[in-house]
């Protein structure tokens, strides 16, 4: 049984026991990971092709350690000009082991939800001019649209002070 599931962005053929190295995930050595984003599964000669990804199929992996590649040099030259660059670079790897493949029954996790954004609370601008010249013009905007003046979203930041004052 082996499948191909998409990790960290790059698409991986892995089958159970079997040593990946990976793009570097998040995550402690020891600790499990799940890949949900299975595209292909062949369990005894049948094959299933997602589109694009086979629902309820996981491929879990134990994270073994984390790691740097070899170091690649990057020279660039321009002859005759007197141009010569030389960096080097060292791509860091996760190395996890695959522990299973399930092809059915995993439970998608739903996206985290990000909080939701806080309502701003908005001073009065009859306070100081001086309150009104250390908001931003998008703050400005929007205080000129919650008073209900037309034409603020062409106006500059002085003109929306001197409109949001009168």
């Amino acid at each position: 049984m082996y499948a191909i599931v998409e990790i960290a962005g790059q698409q991986f053929k892995v089958a159970k026991d079997q040593k990946v190295y990976v793009h570097r995930l998040q995550g402690e050595e020891g600790s499990k990971v799940s890949f949900d984003k299975v595209l292909l599964l062949e369990n005894g000669g049948t094959v299933t092709v997602g589109a694009p990804a086979i629902e309820g199929a996981e491929v879990t992996a134990k994270i073994l350690g984390h790691l740097k590649g070899d170091k690649v040099i990057v020279f660039k030259k321009k002859r005759r000009k007197g141009y010569k660059v030389k960096n080097g670079h060292r791509q860091s790897f996760t190395e996890i082991q695959i522990e299973g493949i399930a092809a059915s029954g995993a439970v998608k996790k739903a996206p985290a939800q990000k909080a939701a954004p806080k309502a701003k609370e908005v001073e009065a601008p009859a306070a100081a001019s001086d309150d009104l010249s250390s908001m931003t013009v998008a703050e400005l905007k929007e205080l000129a649209k919650e008073k209900g003046i037309s034409g603020y979203t062409s106006l500059k930041k002085a003109e929306l002070i001197e409109a949001l004052t009168n």
